[in-house]
């Protein structure tokens, strides 16, 4: 090997990481486009098989990854987002999606066979060395020069496709030499053991972690001319398997049946292995296809083998997911006696913050959660302010308040941790709403506590309101209700519409907060209450105001943050000149007072 030197190992390293590092940007600025749409189709997943399956080829090939996709599907079954029998169709179509990337990189041997003419023209611009550059500096002009978030991502995948792309010629040039080596061609002879092409290619994707970096390789490696069909389908195979090693390692720490999807995907690309590498090797020899294995292969020889290999494997594996099922069991056993405990913050996994869209999706559905726990504790403390003492509600309510505490601390951690990605505006802003309207639902959680108190002491004292108190508590439960539920509805919708409500309400609590103090000082005056029942009264109607207020924050935030106003600023202009606000508290006002006065 005269013309091949350590220097040319070197830039085939070079090229190697110029080609995995495009292949980050690419995927990342694809991932950003999509958003949390891929989170919602797969939550949304049928029975379909096909659609199942087209599903994962779409989001591979936006991702350009099988094996983020895959570490997501360890993600949604650890959470419970999905079953173990829902994701085999999808990681079908994943690796099916996967070899997208080898037909892209098969630009890279587009040749006009020495022809000269408009027709060369055109085939030499399809080449990437040609148009690399320019999409480069597209795409950096549009980095720097937009504003929009949207057009900074398009410009980062331009970016990341033209230094893949770079990297891909890098790889090919640096393996150029070894077309004339000798002892090169007797090194590619002990590849024609399929045995130990198999293991090659599953060991080296195992190290870089990409399938797309080894076929990128190995379509480097076929200008050399040593390389045939037989040498290459062994790698091919090998390089699928090699592939599932970040699934098994995205697998430490889940529950047995993520462990099982990572473990169903291995057994899908062995098993493929196995059933096909014996077929072929017996065509070869006793059939044509013999002849046709010991030609030279390209890159389009390498894509189509890569996809075939998949295509086929779904093909001949799909009619049996429940088999697979029960041999991912086989391998991932249930002990006897042993139940695995839900764990509520599941989906608040740190394998979904590799795509940080999903992991906006996840904490999203887990606020949500949150939301719901918050509304039944502070709906069933108001109503056990004015109905028959429950003990079983009393403890509902305060254990519910320590489970929103957790929750406002692990979805506040998992956010820090999402905040420092590489996020959208759009999740960014959505981000930054969940974080400040977790923690008003936390506070309004304390509040319903603090009624439970006041239901408490009465109980323990053996005291009870007057029917006027009763009727004049019953009157402001409901405006507070009415606002819990428009407020809670317009962040779970993220309605603004909705949103816009909350605050006309707001202003009647605060109105009939100060008006049953008012009555109330007046019947402590007048003898018809005691002292001891009228602080009782002061501290609900203030836990009252104070959940009203929280609900008017959570409105509030999502104005705020989608309108990009400042809020202080338009609740002071709305009250003042908005006809809408002022037309939506005068009915508000007239209903709920016309209640208080019957």
């Amino acid at each position: 090997m005269e013309n091949f030197s350590i220097f040319n190992i070197f830039t085939m390293l070079g090229g190697l990481a110029f080609f995995l590092y495009g292949m980050n940007v690419m995927s990342t600025g694809l991932e950003k486009l999509a958003g949390g749409k891929m989170e919602v189709a797969l939550k949304k997943m049928t029975s379909n098989k096909f659609m199942a399956i087209i599903l994962g080829m779409v989001v591979t090939v936006a991702i350009q990854s099988s094996s983020a996709m895959t570490v997501m599907l360890v993600g949604f079954v650890n959470s419970g987002i999905m079953s173990l029998v829902d994701t085999i169709a999808v990681c079908f179509g994943s690796n099916i999606g996967t070899t997208f990337t080898a037909w892209i990189l098969c630009l890279s041997d587009i040749d006009s066979g020495g022809k000269e003419g408009i027709g060369s023209f055109f085939l030499r611009l399809l080449k990437p060395e040609s148009f690399s550059p320019l999409i480069a500096l597209v795409g950096t002009v549009m980095i720097m020069a937009c504003k929009k978030a949207k057009k900074k991502d398009i410009g980062r995948i331009l970016v990341g496709f033209a230094v893949l792309m770079t990297g891909m010629d890098l790889m090919k040039n640096s393996v150029n030499p070894l077309a004339e080596s000798e002892e090169f061609k007797q090194m590619l002879t002990a590849f024609e053991n399929p045995v130990l092409g198999v293991l090659v290619g599953a060991g080296f994707t195992g190290i870089i972690q990409s399938s797309a970096g080894s076929v990128g390789i190995l379509m480097a490696f076929s200008t050399s001319g040593g390389l045939t069909y037989d040498m290459a389908l062994p790698i091919v195979m090998g390089l699928n398997i090699g592939t599932c090693v970040t699934a098994l390692l995205s697998c430490i720490g889940v529950n047995k049946d993520a462990q099982r999807v990572a473990w169903t995907h291995i057994l899908v690309k062995i098993i493929g292995t196995l059933v096909m590498l014996p077929i072929i090797i017996v065509l070869e020899k006793f059939t044509p296809l013999g002849d046709f294995m010991n030609n030279t292969v390209g890159y389009v020889g390498i894509a189509v083998m890569h996809t075939a290999f998949n295509v086929i494997n779904t093909i001949m594996l799909m009619p049996f997911t429940n088999q697979l099922v029960k041999l991912s069991h086989l391998i991932i056993r249930d002990k006897k006696g042993d139940t695995e405990k839900k764990d509520v913050f599941a989906a608040l996994d740190p394998r979904f913050l590799a795509t940080p869209a999903v992991a906006v999706e996840t904490c999203r559905g887990t606020s949500f959660e949150m939301a719901e726990i918050t509304k039944k504790a502070i709906l069933d403390s108001i109503a056990l302010l004015v109905e028959d003492y429950d003990e079983d509600k009393v403890q509902s309510v305060i254990d519910a308040e320590d489970l929103i505490d957790k929750y406002e601390d692990k979805i506040n951690s998992y956010l820090v941790k999402l905040s420092k990605s590489s996020i959208t505006g759009k999740d960014s802003r959505t981000v930054s709403k969940m974080m400040h309207c977790v923690g008003n639902f936390e506070r309004i959680s304390d509040h319903a506590v603090n009624l439970i108190e006041s239901v408490q002491e009465m109980q323990e004292k053996g005291i009870k309101f007057s029917g006027e108190c009763v009727h004049e508590l019953i009157i402001i439960s409901d405006a507070i209700r009415e606002n819990i539920s428009l407020s809670f509805d317009s962040y779970r919708q993220d309605d603004l519409q909705t949103a816009h409500k909350v605050e006309p309400i707001e202003e009647v609590v605060d109105n009939l907060s100060t008006e049953l103090k008012n009555r109330h000082i007046r019947r402590l005056q007048n003898d018809e209450c005691t002292v001891e029942l009228g602080y009782i009264f002061q501290d609900i109607l203030t836990n009252l105001e104070r959940i009203s207020d929280h609900c008017s924050n959570i409105a509030g935030c999502l104005i705020e943050t989608d309108e990009k106003i400042n809020i202080h600023a338009y609740l002071s202009d709305v009250k003042e000149s908005d006809e809408q606000f002022r037309r939506q508290y005068r009915e508000y006002s007239e209903y709920y007072f016309a209640k208080l006065e019957n």
